[in-house]
C-alpha cells in the first residue's frame, strides 16, 4: 500500500489538513473509512469516478477503491535530527513512507501563532529539509563504517560502499540525497536506510481561502523551490478542506467552483502523488465486486497479477484485457467481446491505465 508521510513545523496547518483530508476521504467512500491503525495514521480511498461505472456495468455487489497510507508525523522543530521535541519519533515514522508531504504555511492568521513568530515559507522549507540531511548525515557516516568492513567479504557491501561515498560529500554540502544519480544495484542496497532526503517531496502550499484558486508571493516562493528540486506543489487550504467535510457531493463540488478551483485537496494531492512516483491504476470487476489496484508504471500482467495475490503471478496464464473507454462505450463485456476489443494478453504485456483485467492462472 503507497505510504505518504505529512510533515512541518507546528502551526502550518498540518494536522487540520490531516484530518480533514481523512474526514473527507470517510464521506466520500464508506468501503474504506478512516480507520486510526495508531494515533495519527488513517486509510484513505483515492476517488475515482470510474469504479461506479464499472460496477454499474458489472452490477457490483461491493466497490473497493484504491487505498492510501498517510501518516501525520510529530510537529518538527530545529534540532530534530538531535532528538529536539519530538525528533527521534518523526525520524522513524518518516522512514517508512514512499513520499513526503511536505505542509507549508502560505496564509496569515494572528490568532494562529507561528512557532518562529512569522509566515516564511521559504526559511520554513530550509529548516525541515536541513533537518532530514543532518540525520541522514549522521546514519551514513555511521553505516559507511560498517560497510567498509563488510566489503572485504561480501560484495554487495562493495556496492554499497560505492553509494555512500557518493552521497556522503553531497549531504555534507547541504544536498538531499535524491540529488546523487545512482546505478540500479546502488539504489537497491542503499534502499533499506530509508534515507530521509532521499524521499521524493511534494510541497503543499497552505493558503487562506482567499488565495486557494490564485495562490500567493509565498506560494511563488515555495513553487520557486520546488523547481529547482524537481519536487511538486500543490496549492490547498485546510480551512477549506475543514469546511468541505460536512457537505454532501453536490455541494461540496458547488462550493469549490464558487471558489474558482475544480477539486478539493484530496484528489490534488493522490493525483500528484501517484505521478510523482510513477503510479497507474487497473480494474477488475464482476458481480461480486468492482476494485481498483496501484501498480507501478511499466509493470507487466504477470507483475500487476501479483498486486492481487503472489500465486497470481507464479501461476500466470494470461490476462483478458480491455481499455475502460472500450469496455464503457459498449456498455457490457460480452459486447466488446462480440467486437474484439476484450483482448488475451501475455506475460510480456504491459498493463496500461484504466485496463479492465481478468487473470486466468494455474497454481
Amino acid at each position: 500500500m503507497l505510504r505518504a508521510g505529512n510533515v512541518g513545523l507546528p502551526n502550518v496547518g498540518k494536522s487540520t489538513l490531516f484530518n480533514a483530508v481523512v474526514a473527507n476521504s470517510k464521506a466520500q467512500a464508506a468501503n474504506f473509512p478512516f480507520c486510526t491503525i495508531e494515533p495519527n495514521v488513517g486509510l484513505v480511498s483515492v476517488p475515482d469516478p470510474r469504479l461506479d461505472v464499472l460496477a454499474g456495468i458489472s452490477s457490483s455487489e461491493a466497490i473497493l477503491p484504491a487505498r492510501l497510507e498517510i501518516v501525520d508525523i510529530a510537529g518538527l522543530v530545529k534540532g530534530a535530527s538531535k532528538g529536539e521535541g519530538l525528533g527521534n519519533q518523526f525520524l522513524a515514522n518518516i522512514r517508512e513512507v514512499d513520499a513526503i508531504i511536505h505542509v507549508v504555511r502560505c496564509f496569515e492568521n494572528d490568532d494562529i501563532l507561528h512557532v518562529l513568530d512569522s509566515v516564511d515559507p521559504v526559511r520554513d522549507i530550509e529548516i525541515i529539509n536541513m533537518e532530514l540531511i543532518l540525520a541522514d548525515m549522521a546514519q551514513v557516516e555511521k553505516r559507511i563504517e560498517r560497510a567498509r568492513k563488510d566489503a572485504r567479504t561480501k560484495k554487495e557491501a562493495v556496492i554499497e560502499v560505492e553509494a555512500l561515498e557518493k552521497i556522503l560529500p553531497a549531504l555534507q554540502e547541504g544536498l538531499p540525497a535524491r540529488s546523487v544519480a545512482l546505478t540500479e544495484d546502488q539504489e537497491a542496497v542503499v534502499k533499506p536506510l530509508g534515507l530521509l532526503s532521499g524521499k521524493p517531496i511534494i510541497y503543499a502550499a497552505n493558503v487562506s481561502e482567499d488565495d486557494l484558486a490564485t495562490g500567493n508571493e509565498r506560494v511563488e516562493a515555495v513553487k520557486a523551490i520546488a523547481k529547482q528540486e524537481g519536487a511538486r506543489v500543490i496549492v490547498i487550504s485546510a480551512q477549506v478542506e475543514s469546511e468541505l467535510i460536512e457537505l454532501s457531493e453536490d455541494d461540496r463540488q458547488e462550493f469549490l467552483e464558487s471558489l474558482g478551483v475544480k477539486e478539493g485537496g484530496l484528489q490534488s494531492l493522490i493525483r500528484e502523488t501517484y505521478d510523482l512516483l510513477g503510479l497507474q491504476t487497473y480494474f477488475t470487476t464482476g458481480p461480486k465486486e468492482t476494485r481498483a489496484w496501484t501498480i507501478k508504471k511499466g509493470m507487466t500482467a504477470p507483475q500487476a497479477a501479483g498486486v492481487i495475490h503472489s500465486d497470481f503471478e507464479r501461476g500466470f496464464i494470461r490476462a483478458e484485457t480491455v481499455a475502460y473507454k472500450d469496455l464503457v462505450e459498449n456498455g457490457s463485456m460480452s459486447a466488446a467481446k462480440e467486437k474484439g476489443l476484450v483482448r488475451s494478453e501475455g506475460k510480456e504485456y504491459v498493463v496500461a491505465e484504466g485496463d479492465v483485467m481478468l487473470f486466468r492462472f494455474n497454481v
